[in-house]
């Protein structure tokens, strides 16, 4: 594990340089425990940058394949995931969406924090796109706060098709805790009510356009 704290150790100050980010709101997140942080997903940036401006480790999920590749590339690709904690996950069918929820639930229920994009893949016109509820479900099985998060300006420094980020500024937001208590109605309507709640205190921070639908790119709801 040598690797990746020294990778860590060279991307923090280096983020800092290349994206002087202003970051509001660190108090909003807790020290210690279970915490989801549910952030907008504008650019492949956002799931470094929030790790990386967290006062506390935060484990994303990441694509397997990520993890499998060879040579100086290959490697250093395993070495900057690790460093931010990521998860490797299969993509794909319905099973490997909720072995992908099922690993999330176990890093709370080890007392840690992990990071989510409640519209699945990223925004290719910069709207906010209706949530998908899985972060809803991680919210009521675990008893975990939700802290809204809004990352702006990711989309200029790396948009998407681009292989590599440029400097420029990014800033990136943290909200209130959002807790919840046991569901009082049926579990799908209070998972729904949980995520557009959630999505509304992403609006709020990120002050994006709203899309009514499902980004078409992730998979169903």
């Amino acid at each position: 594990m040598l690797l990746p704290r020294i990778a860590r150790a060279v991307l923090v100050p280096l983020s800092r340089v290349m994206f002087r980010p202003v970051v509001e709101g660190l108090d909003h997140i807790p020290g210690d425990g279970p915490v989801i942080l549910a952030a907008n997903h504008v650019s492949f940036l956002d799931s470094f940058i929030i790790p990386l401006m967290a006062p506390r480790p935060v484990a994303f999920l990441a694509k397997a394949e990520y993890f499998t590749g060879t040579g100086l590339r290959g490697l250093f690709s395993r070495t900057t995931l690790t460093a931010v904690n990521a998860i490797p996950v299969p993509r794909g069918a319905h099973r490997a969406a909720q072995a992908s929820l099922e690993a999330a639930l176990i890093v709370l229920k080890d007392g840690h924090a992990f990071g989510i994009h409640p519209e699945g893949s990223r925004s290719r016109d910069g709207r906010l796109y209706r949530g998908r509820t899985g972060v809803a479900w991680l919210a009521l099985a675990s008893g975990a706060p939700v802290v809204p998060v809004a990352v702006i300006g990711t989309d200029r420094v790396q948009p998407v098709g681009a292989r590599l980020p440029r400097p420029g500024r990014v800033t990136v937001r943290f909200g209130e805790p959002i807790r919840f208590g046991p569901p009082s109605g049926s579990p799908g309507r209070a998972r729904r009510e949980a995520t557009d709640q959630i999505m509304d205190a992403i609006a709020a921070l990120s002050g994006q356009e709203r899309a009514a639908e499902y980004n078409r790119l992730s998979g169903t709801a």
